[in-house]
């Protein structure tokens, strides 16, 4: 298994811009339909903004009309953490990246695919590497 990504708050607030820093590590959500990668549909890899974990493929994005960025799998389950978040009078499952335990959105059951899930994610917590890139 993968090693976690530890760091201090601190070190957190000095990695990352402040809008990443209250969606990932103070489980924000950016408003609906401002997000860059909410339209956003070039063939590549989504990534976790804070750990750069390969989280999403393009493969999997769709657009739901829901104002967030919407996958009907990620890459691979075990890359996603999912607890049941109760906050805001509502029952849904909050997903996580599973390396650095940064807060991603949620996933829903009113998707598309095999599963029949929507993970909705935050733009604010994925960074984007087109498939072309030679990173």
């Amino acid at each position: 298994m993968k090693r976690k990504v530890e760091r201090t708050e601190e070190e957190w607030r000095e990695k990352l811009d402040p809008e990443s820093f209250r969606v990932l590590r103070k489980a924000g959500t950016e408003r609906p339909f401002t997000g860059a990668y909410n339209l956003h549909f070039e063939d590549g890899v989504y990534s976790c903004k804070a750990c750069n974990e390969p989280l999403f493929s393009s493969e999997t994005k769709y657009d739901h009309g829901c104002g967030w960025p919407s996958f009907y799998a990620p890459i691979d389950r075990d890359k996603i953490e999912y607890r049941l978040d109760k906050s805001h009078g509502m029952t849904r499952v909050e997903i996580l990246c599973a390396t650095c335990e940064s807060h991603l959105g949620h996933v829903f059951n009113d998707g598309i695919g095999e599963k029949g899930e929507r993970y909705c994610v935050n733009s604010a917590s994925l960074d984007f590497e087109d498939e072309g890139s030679t990173k």
